[in-house]
């Protein structure tokens, strides 16, 4: 049996499933395909990541219609953020109310941002979700696309968009290679209570080892971060919650009182990936199957949400001037506005990891520097928060390009 859609989206994830938002009114027929069961991707489930929001993710998740649909009162906001290098006193310091802005950026579960993405998905009368599907393979036959999946049967369509994670099967299939990143880390993350407030202040602290990041929650709770070694990761894991609540309060230096496991504690192996292109014959990548970053910056579902908005917007406008969705000089221009910003937040994010992970003498002394140069120069600080706030700037769309 065959049947036809205008876009099919591989990947029912968040920047699958924003994508598919954005889609919402167009006048064509959109399919999401996701392999987990409908429970899975309806009912998320806390898996103890939090998303620190930018400025210019959240007008996007509200222009989606989604934000209304996330729990307000599980929303914190980021007024400040302090970065430490080990036991030295430099100290990077960033303030909401310095930059004349409400906060540095909105921390939020990651659940519950899934959680509103399908619900507002489920509601439109153009999008289909297919759950426990797998795609086989993709056939470009010029006018369009042939989608075939595990039990053999196919679909035509007009646009591919693969967001199958960062190990994207679909990836490999259409013969887009990409630059992948072991950081032989792994990353412990827990929701903790603490006897002190964190007074909506992120702390981020490169210990010798060790990193260590505290994202402030509502109330006196925190998403606490530690990531180590793979090697040393068993022993984190085998851990009796008193010894782990007596670890993270020694390891915070005790700036927030005694600190106590509240939820289960998660563990996500640190792989970093960067695709060589965005782009094949009538075929797209967007968020982590376009590039998964490392999580320091906090800019992995920024840019994947980025990403998708842009391809949003070129396919709309493409829609509105009779042009092909799928066609070349569409996702040329696609690519264009969105991979040189990935390439350089990727490999300067792996360049901050390396230097802040290198306990060498030469490095610390070099982090340091960087700390308190940055810290006591204030064009640098400005620079450094307007890009982690992204202040939208806006694009050139299609329909401009079509007007020269």
């Amino acid at each position: 049996m065959q049947t036809n859609y205008d876009i099919v989206i591989i990947g029912g994830g968040p920047a699958g499933l924003s994508f598919a938002c954005s889609m919402i009114g167009a006048n064509i027929k959109v399919l999401v395909v996701e392999r987990s069961n409908l429970e899975a991707i309806s009912k998320p489930t806390y898996d103890g990541r939090e998303i620190a929001l930018t400025h210019q993710s959240l007008n996007t998740l509200t222009k989606l219609g989604v934000w209304a649909l996330v729990d307000q009162d599980e929303v914190s906001l980021l007024k400040e953020a302090k970065v430490f290098d080990g036991d030295s006193s430099s100290l990077l310091n960033f303030k909401s109310e310095t930059s004349g802005i409400e906060a540095l950026g909105y921390l939020v579960p990651n659940y519950q941002i899934r959680q509103a993405l399908y619900q507002r998905v489920s509601q439109a009368d153009n999008i289909t979700i297919m759950t426990d599907a797998m795609v086989k393979d993709v056939n470009y036959c010029e006018s369009h696309s042939k989608v075939i999946f595990a039990d053999k049967s196919t679909i035509e369509t007009k646009l591919v968009i693969a967001a199958d994670s960062r190990f994207s099967g679909i990836r490999r299939k259409v013969g887009i290679p990409s630059t992948m990143k072991d950081f032989s880390k792994v990353m412990v993350v827990t929701k903790m209570k603490h006897e002190k407030s964190h007074q909506n202040i992120a702390l981020e602290r490169f210990d010798y080892g060790q990193t260590l990041a505290l994202l402030p929650m509502i109330g006196n709770e925190s998403s606490v971060v530690l990531t180590v070694k793979t090697e040393q990761s068993q022993a984190i894991i085998d851990m009796s919650e008193a010894d782990f609540n007596a670890k993270m309060t020694q390891d915070f230096r005790g700036e927030l009182g005694q600190l106590t496991q509240a939820g289960e504690r998660h563990f996500y192996p640190l792989v970093g990936v960067h695709a060589a292109t965005f782009i094949a014959n009538r075929f797209a990548l967007i968020g982590d199957a376009a590039v998964g970053m490392h999580p320091v910056t906090a800019h992995g579902f920024n840019l994947g949400l980025r990403g998708q908005d842009i391809l949003a917007t070129l396919v709309k406008e493409a829609l509105e001037c009779g042009q092909d969705i799928g066609s070349n000089a569409l996702l040329r221009l696609f690519e264009k506005k969105q991979i040189h910003l990935t390439r350089v937040m990727f490999y300067g994010t792996n360049g901050i990891v390396a230097l802040f992970t290198n306990d060498t003498p030469i490095a610390k002394q070099v982090r340091r520097f960087v700390l308190n140069f940055a810290e006591r120069f204030p064009p640098i600080k400005y620079l450094i928060t307007q890009h982690l706030t992204e202040s939208s700037k806006g694009f050139p769309g299609l329909k401009k390009l079509l007007q020269k």
